[in-house]
């Protein structure tokens, strides 16, 4: 019953829509010729109009959705007169340099980006990336609402795209490309990702098919801009979670401008509300800052840090997971002892010096530094017992076992440090000749890793120790005693000292045309990568590979506003440090790159309906995969096996349909079908980890009509199960059972007290730009999901059974935000 009245709640909170004010915001800096920012410019429109402060900022509300002209005079200067025409909400930079002599007249029409989609990009707006909730709020939260991106674990910030793994994303912040942890094993370790949201500006996601300005990967591109600031503010968030800070500011001159950033974490809302009782005392924190300076006119330099400290120590207790069917349940009861200490500690640091030759050739020159210390201690015992579970309702021991069928031990060791640094250095040019547009790069990378693992795990099962996996069944006690060496059931040991060079390059070409009466858009480019692997004990190797990609976009002069585009191209991914290592922790130097063909056919439909503007965007995709580097999947940890001994492929339908469902606010619903399967040493093709065959997902954003101030945000995923749960030692050829599938819903309400419509110049809210209180409701259905399974065997039946390792429930959490 209970159910059935939070479904017709939130059924009611979708069909509520209302007719409001529709308006979309300008903003920029005013600049003189000598880039020195000018105030009390007056900007009107009809009866609206504000002035720049002294750091020549503004803001203005204008009209969505149709042609506004907007004024820019000043005593001093002459005028100059722009055309916006906006979508509702959408807030657009201009900024415009105010001439002493010559009067200037432009139209901007910004009724869509059709840069962005013609490059088969989607462009995130960053207000809605801070809104929407989810136990791991962020970019990457918001990306699991579109098609094609999966990720079965709320408490991770990994994401796979279209049948990659997690490896396979490149993630650029203002033009530099940032690493992830290579020992994370689990998503609550994890903590924060690298993306400060509270400092983006900008999100543009590419989910194949992508230029060749971007690395060598195989599956997707997140292509992140920092905020430049045009004044001082403040920004706190703050919940049951977690809380970060942020500052923005600009000189007075406005040559110089930061934003800075802290955030701190604590995951123990989500982890204790899990099944197994723990002492859990993460800390999860990170600092980061963006500073520019202009030089000059045309010299600008900027830097990017980022200094981050994870902490996981974990003291597991007890657990009971209840499993099987109604007629036969049976219960899984662990007693733990010791505990896991974690830390992984990063460093990194970004100069970019860019140099604005002309009106139509921009140089840039980039260094950054990535360093990674990281360690995981852990020694964890687990006393287990199977048996039957207590089904009598009238019993007081309802739910608990009374009969133990199966008793065991299990006890897992590690040792694992890694040290590695990461040093770019990046020339990048970009020139306009006519109509044609030419973007060029060299880099050079230099990997330092420097690696200890020891790993071992011993099993025993009613006094008996198990062997170590595919080992010769020699044992035939208790007829003839057994002489042979008691082995731990897994044991890795080994040290690495590792060293990658490598020289990127990569030259395209991009034009704008017609054909007839329509409009065209074509890309063309090659990439080139050399790489060599060297190191203690090591045999040196180098390969190099060439990329050549394309892309072509077609909008006919038709009635109805549709795109066609189409990519195609070679994709290689040369292996990373992770890739090179094998089960055994043994560098593998002569691992080829893994190679990918990309077909992707697209389709954008803008239309409008109920005098508001949607967009249906269609994607269909196919990969020939050679050279594949065949992996397991456990958690978010990855174990390659180094070696190219497998062929894939995958094929898919991405679709999209967003728009203001309700207006003022943007809403979408995302399904995706893929199917990927892989053929490991030619014995037929199975389904790889990554095969999430299909993809349910919705974004919601509403607000009650009687009290607009009261919003609310609601985040559905759902996705068939994964291949998985198996053993990462067995054979994937004998496990092909899939995971249950994965659904979530996340809820958010918020009670916005001060916004810029709704200012206050007395009293305690008089301090805030903004400021709102909300609820979060995470898993509102409290569905059990579950990521891997755990092993149990029986010695008596040697039968194995697969006990699932639930996510978290349901989970309730507080936040506030506000701005000053």
């Amino acid at each position: 019953m209970k159910a059935k009245i939070q479904l017709s709640f939130f059924l009611f909170l979708f069909i509520i829509t209302v007719s409001y004010s529709q308006t979309a915001t300008i903003k920029g800096v005013i600049l003189n010729e000598n880039n020195r920012p000018i105030e009390k410019v007056s900007i009107k429109t009809g009866t609206n109009g504000t002035v720049t402060n002294s750091n020549g900022f503004f803001l203005l509300k204008i009209k969505a959705n149709e042609d506004v002209t907007v004024e820019f005079t000043h005593l001093s200067h002459k005028k100059v007169v722009s055309t916006f025409n906006l979508k509702n909400g959408e807030e657009y930079e201009f900024n415009p340099v105010m001439s002493t002599s010559i009067e200037q007249i432009a139209t901007v029409v910004v009724t869509n980006n059709r840069r962005k989609e013609v490059e088969g990009v989607v462009t995130l707006k960053p207000e809605t990336i801070r809104k929407i909730p989810g136990a791991n709020a962020g970019v990457e939260n918001l990306l699991l609402t579109l098609p094609g991106v999966s990720n079965n674990n709320e408490l991770s910030t990994q994401y796979s795209v279209r049948g990659g793994n997690y490896d396979e994303n490149l993630v650029y912040v203002n033009d530099i490309e940032v690493y992830r942890p290579f020992l994370i094993r689990s998503g609550q370790q994890e903590g924060l990702s690298f993306v400060n949201t509270d400092l983006v500006q900008n999100v543009d996601f590419s989910a194949g098919g992508f230029q060749a300005k971007y690395g060598d990967k195989l599956s997707s591109v997140l292509d992140i801009t920092y905020k430049i600031p045009y004044q001082f503010e403040v920004n706190a968030d703050l919940s049951l979670l977690g809380g970060s800070l942020s500052v923005e500011t600009v000189s007075k001159d406005s040559r110089f401008t930061g934003i800075a950033g802290i955030r701190y974490r604590d995951n123990s809302l989500l982890v204790d509300a899990k099944e197994t009782e723990t002492n859990f005392t993460p800390t999860f924190a990170d600092a980061q800052a963006y500073f520019t300076y202009k030089v000059s006119n045309k010299f600008h330099l900027s830097f990017l840090g980022n200094a981050s400290l994870n902490k996981y120590n974990y003291e597991p207790q007890t657990r009971q997971t209840n499993f099987g069917t109604l007629s036969e349940p049976i219960a899984l009861l662990v007693f733990y002892q010791g505990q896991e200490k974690d830390r992984y500690q990063t460093y990194f640091g970004a100069f970019k010096g860019t140099y604005f030759a002309n009106d139509d050739l921009t140089l840039k020159l980039i260094a950054s530094t990535y360093h990674t210390t990281e360690e995981e201690y852990f020694d964890i015992l687990a006393q287990y017992r199977l048996g039957e579970v207590n089904t009598d309702l009238g019993s007081g021991n309802l739910g608990n076992v009374e009969f133990s069928q199966d008793i065991g031990s299990q006890l897992n060791h590690g040792r694992n440090d890694l040290d590695a640094l990461i040093t770019n250095i990046e020339h990048k040019g970009d020139v306009n000749i006519d109509d044609n547009r030419i973007e060029w790069s060299v880099k050079y990378t230099n990997e330092d890793i420097r690696d200890r693992l020891v790993e071992w795990e011993v099993i025993d099962s009613s006094g008996f120790s198990i062997r170590p996996p595919r080992s010769i069944p020699v044992n035939e006690q208790p007829y003839v005693p057994y002489s042979g060496p008691i082995e731990a059931f897994q044991n890795v040991r080994t040290r690495n000292n590792t060293q990658i060079n490598r020289l990127q390059a990569y030259l395209q070409w991009s034009k704008r045309a017609t054909i007839g009466t329509s409009e065209v858009w074509y890309n063309a480019g090659v990439r080139a990568h050399n790489w060599s692997v060297e190191g203690d004990g090591i045999t040196s190797s180098n390969q190099t590979v060439f990329s050549p990609r394309a892309q072509f976009a077609i909008k006919p002069d038709w009635e109805k506003d549709m795109l066609f585009r189409v990519a195609t191209g070679l994709y290689y991914q040369p292996p990373f440090y992770r890739e090179l290592r094998d089960a055994s922790g043994t560098v593998q130097p002569k691992v080829k790159a893994q190679q990918s063909f990309h077909l992707v056919l697209g389709n954008d439909y803008s239309f409008k309906m109920w005098d508001r503007p949607f967009k249906l965007t269609t994607e269909a995709y196919y990969k020939n995969l050679t050279d594949v580097n065949p992996y397991t999947l456990e958690n978010v940890r990855i174990r390659y096996r180094a070696s190219n001994n497998a062929k894939a492929f995958a094929y898919g339908l991405d679709m999209r349909l967003n728009g203001e469902f309700v207006p003022g606010t943007e809403s979408w619903f995302s399904f995706g079908y893929l199917k990927t399967e892989e053929n490991i040493d030619n014995r037929g093709y199975i389904a790889r980890p990554t095969d999430q065959r299909l993809k349910f997902a919705a974004l919601f954003q509403d607000y009650v009509p009687s009290m607009p101030n009261m919003k609310m945000y609601l985040n559905l995923v759902y996705n068939t199960g994964l291949p998985g749960g198996s053993p990462s030692y067995a054979d994937p050829y004998q496990y092909q059972n899939r995971l249950p599938d994965y659904k979530r819903a996340d809820l958010g309400l918020q009670l916005v007290l001060v916004d810029a419509k709704k200012q206050f110049k007395s009293g305690w809210k008089k301090p805030f730009k903004e400021l709102s209180l909300g609820v979060e409701i995470f898993n509102i259905f409290d569905v059990q999901n579950s990521i891997t399974n755990t092993w149990v065997r029986d010695a008596f039946s040697k039968q194995q059974y697969a006990i699932p390792n639930y996510l978290t429930p349901r989970v309730f959490n507080v936040r506030t935000t506000m701005k000053f």
